[in-house]
């Protein structure tokens, strides 16, 4: 992945931008620095993992040189364009050197960092201070000479009143995102919090002090005999799961999926036995012996027999043109769950694989999702999906579209079953498919005819082999 500088160097320090490794994303999260400052790097070492709203990705750097700052933090999302790292190569100044902009007679540029942390960003240090309420002395009516002095009244003990909180733009006070999120969680009005913090900023122990000193009169308030105990902060019991990056970008997918095409799933039980035993034959053959051989892969190799009879099934809807479009060519996807949510990485041209061809990229798929690595190329262009939701111990479902995508198979758990065999009762090994189509393109017939012609190859995979080739 190339990656190109994307501002001058500025006395020598090179300062490296978020890029859009995919196509017209706007942020990422950053997941780990694999640097930190001061180290010395070269061109093209990976600096940093993030993760975008596909997959995650290893940035390389484009400098070489020493690592000045490090721009945003672990766990951050951050704008693409946005700096994240300064790298010093060594060709300039120091950091301490006299400002150029002094020379010309103009406001001097410093650099600020910003409170969330999407870069360093430019600020004249010509700001006016903002101002402060000066503090006022209490005020008397003059007295007049010849007016005898007044009893003297009861003392009164003068209380200093809290300092107002500094106000941002538009009257705003001044709090870091967290704080502002504690404020709202615990119900406290920033406005009406006493900043602390340096420069009038609001900070988490002002919130907690704000949401005690609320909490406590109304504790101290004498409750009924009779009145029933104040429910439990349930808050305290709660977890709140950030939606963002690859569990972000599938749900998003996943909605527009299920109101834009019009799903109907079908589904068939199939004996499977012959297939279980096939793959015991398979797993003893050496061209296997470095593959994982499962019954998936059989279930692949129906899948990918039925699309190349009923080519069809493998098509797209073009709502621009008023179009299906119907493609030769079978990019397999495998819907996987991670850690980071679903992907569906894909095998490219699997119809053209041999059977060990097949199964050397399933495993190389698997695992890369496995290790979170699945690049946005492995993702990207699929036409055909199966999901595999028998390895959760579940007979079926009603999976929804890969967006783009015709159809989607679901593949069951295989349990021990009475199944009739050859007009006798016997157990036998059982699965349930699950075919979901989008009606706009595929009818009940194909539907029904692309999920026989699978049923029917895993019920004697070798004989169908031969039939079908």
């Amino acid at each position: 992945m190339a990656i190109q500088k994307s501002a001058p160097a500025v006395d020598g320090v090179q300062s490296f931008r978020l890029p859009d490794v995919g196509e017209g994303l706007i942020e990422a999260e950053l997941l780990s620095w694999y640097v930190k400052p001061g180290d010395e790097i070269k061109v093209n070492q990976m600096i940093c993992e993030i993760e975008t709203a596909k997959a995650v990705v290893e940035l390389p750097s484009p400098f070489a040189g020493t690592v000045r700052e490090l721009l945003a933090e672990e766990g951050q999302t951050v704008d693409v364009g946005a700096v994240i790292i300064t790298v010093d190569d060594g060709t300039g100044g120091s950091a301490s050197g006299a400002d150029p902009g002094a020379e010309d007679g103009g406001d001097t540029e410093v650099r600020e960092k910003p409170l969330v942390g999407y870069g360093e960003k430019a600020a004249s240090t010509q700001r006016r201070a903002r101002r402060r309420p000066a503090p006022s002395a209490p005020s008397s009516p003059p007295v007049p000479p010849s007016a005898a002095p007044p009893a003297p009244a009861p003392a009164v003990v003068a209380v200093p009143a809290a300092p107002a909180p500094a106000s941002g733009p538009a009257g705003r006070p001044l709090a870091k995102p967290p704080v502002r999120k504690l404020a709202k969680d615990l119900g406290v009005d920033l406005g009406s919090v006493a900043p602390t913090g340096d420069g009038g900023i609001v900070t988490r122990d002002d919130v907690r002090a704000a949401a005690e000193a609320v909490r406590a009169p109304a504790q101290a308030e004498p409750q009924p005999e009779s009145a029933p105990a104040a429910p439990a902060d349930r808050s305290a019991r709660e977890r709140r799961i950030p939606v963002k990056g690859v569990r972000k970008h599938t749900a998003a997918a996943m909605v527009g999926s299920a109101f834009t095409a019009p799903h109907v799933t079908e589904f068939l039980q199939v004996d499977v036995t012959k297939t279980m035993k096939a793959v015991a034959r398979l797993r003893a053959r050496p061209d296997f012996a470095d593959v994982r051989v499962s019954p998936l892969l059989l279930v692949a190799k129906a899948l990918l027999m039925a699309v190349r009879r009923h080519p069809e099934i493998n098509a797209t809807w073009d709502g621009d043109n008023q179009e299906i479009v119907v493609k030769d060519y079978v990019n397999l996807g495998i819907a996987a769950a991670t850690e980071r949510g679903l992907v569906v990485p894909n095998v490219k041209d699997a119809d053209a694989m041999t059977l060990p061809e097949l199964a050397a990229g399933l495993k190389r798929l698997t695992d890369t999702a496995r290790a979170g690595k699945t690049s946005p190329a492995d993702m990207s262009g699929g036409t055909i999906t199966i999901t595999n939701v028998g390895v959760f111990g579940v007979d079926a479902g009603t999976p929804i579209l890969n967006p783009g995508e015709a159809a989607i198979l679901a593949f069951g758990q295989i349990r021990d079953m009475p199944w009739v065999h050859k007009g006798e009762l016997k157990v036998r090994k059982v699965t349930t498919l699950s075919l979901s189509f989008d009606h706009r393109l595929v009818d009940g017939e194909l539907g029904s005819k692309v999920l026989r012609d699978i049923g029917t190859a895993l019920e004697d995979p070798e004989l169908t082999a031969l039939a079908w080739g």
